[in-house]
């Protein structure tokens, strides 16, 4: 059974007991959430829903694992011959989740 979800401007394909990385959502590790914007669900006889924009009536469970950042990501800026530069850093604040289930 698989699932595309849409969360943070972004699409994943999940499976039950897959972890992945998605953009910070609040809550403690351990604490379960629910994603309720579902596009497309694949069930184990491959019957497959898609959605209109969203499958109606499902939703995806998870558990966050951890608050994690990502890796550090250097913006840099120059023009010549001007003595100018500007140099920044961002590490982005991300959110690993657990799946745990698929229901319909």
């Amino acid at each position: 059974m698989l699932a595309v979800i849409k969360t943070g401007g972004k699409q994943y394909i999940v499976t039950p007991g897959q972890k992945l990385k998605v953009e910070k959502l609040e809550g403690e590790a351990g604490a379960p959430i629910k994603f309720e914007e579902v596009l497309l669900v694949e069930t184990d006889d491959k019957k497959v829903e898609i959605g209109q924009p969203i499958v109606k009536g499902a939703a995806v469970a998870a558990n966050i694992v951890a608050q994690t950042k990502g890796p550090k990501v250097i913006a840099y800026k120059y023009k010549a011959k001007k003595r100018y530069h500007l140099k920044k850093g961002h590490r982005q604040q991300l959110t690993e989740v657990e799946i745990t289930g698929i229901n319909l």
